[in-house]
């Protein structure tokens, strides 16, 4: 379980390589935060086997819940279930993604975002 968790924390939603929104995701609703200058933003993200996503960071946290889960592969090749009915939360500025949808499942996640109004829902993370 520890190792599913970690790697809840290793995955999200596949984005392209210019950390711009992501083509599988839907977003259902975005509305202000009170008292801040922030938003949420709720999403349905469906992503095939194939898709390949890249590593980044959101200026917020993420929370995700796995409506529909499969199998994704990690860099080094490792495939690792992602079993439906998880829920996990990837915090500010921490980089994550960086997998690829495999098996014949596609993988369905319900997000909510709590992130800066006027930044980028997805950014690259910072050179080291």
């Amino acid at each position: 379980m520890k190792m599913i968790i970690g790697l809840l924390f290793a995955f999200l939603l596949a984005v392209p390589a210019k950390a711009q929104d992501s083509p599988f995701r839907k977003e259902l609703k975005r509305a202000d935060l009170s008292g801040t200058n922030m938003e949420v933003i709720t999403s349905i993200s469906e992503i095939k086997p194939g898709d390949v996503s890249t590593l980044h960071i959101h200026h917020g946290e993420e929370s995700f819940y796995v409506l529909e889960g499969g199998t994704i592969e990690l860099p080094d090749g490792k495939q690792v279930p992602f079993p439906t009915g998880i829920a996990a939360v990837n915090v500010r500025e921490v980089p994550h993604g960086a997998f690829k949808v495999v098996g014949d499942k596609t993988v369905k996640l319900l997000t909510v975002h709590i992130v800066d109004k006027g930044k980028p829902l997805y950014d690259k993370p910072p050179a080291k």
